[in-house]
């Protein structure tokens, strides 16, 4: 069933919606929870609640793009359930990669709200190879180790951390340039 079908079941608030939801996308989703809560049943409860959130933000909202949407929903979920976890003095390493933007994205200036940070963040990706997007992308949105992503796509750890690394310099350069001094 394709995505247009699917959001008019939400509209009709029918119950296949979540069934067809799973079948599409359950599997993306787990993946997503998976890489960054690294425990199948925080995973599982995490793609649970995105399908009830799913089922609560459509309607009134439609999604553009719904296996962007689902993904975004899936990611925050799971970042919010380590954030509980790591309250509750359990481990808190797979924020790891994201400690690597610390020094560069730290915390926008009072003058720059999230949202324009967010623009500019997606403008400096449209400039990078589709190589060194995918790279980034997979590290610090999908959270993926530099294993996963070196086997991914067929590179040495040593060039997925230089990738990284020229990446992260490149847009603190950029964002600088666009004064958004962080």
């Amino acid at each position: 069933m394709d995505d247009a079908s699917i959001i008019e079941l939400y509209f009709d608030r029918n119950e296949q919606a979540i069934s067809e939801t799973a079948a599409k996308y359950g599997r993306t989703c787990s993946g997503v929870a998976l890489r960054i809560l690294r425990s199948r049943e925080d995973a599982e409860e995490c793609v649970n609640d995105t399908y009830l959130s799913v089922w609560n933000s459509v309607p009134p909202r439609r999604p553009d793009n719904f296996r962007a949407f689902i993904c975004k929903i899936t990611r925050n979920l799971s970042l919010s359930r380590v954030k509980y976890n790591s309250a509750q003095k359990r481990s808190a390493e797979n924020l790891l990669p994201l400690d690597e933007l610390e020094n560069y994205l730290a915390a926008p200036p009072p003058n720059i709200d999230g949202e324009e940070l967010g623009r500019a963040m997606s403008d400096f990706l449209r400039t990078r190879s589709p190589q060194a997007r995918n790279v980034f992308m997979r590290r610090y949105w999908f959270l993926e180790s530099i294993d996963e992503i070196a086997e991914r796509y067929s590179f040495s750890q040593s060039k997925v951390k230089s990738l990284l690394f020229r990446t992260r310099e490149q847009l603190r350069k950029y964002l600088a340039k666009e004064g958004i001094d962080i």
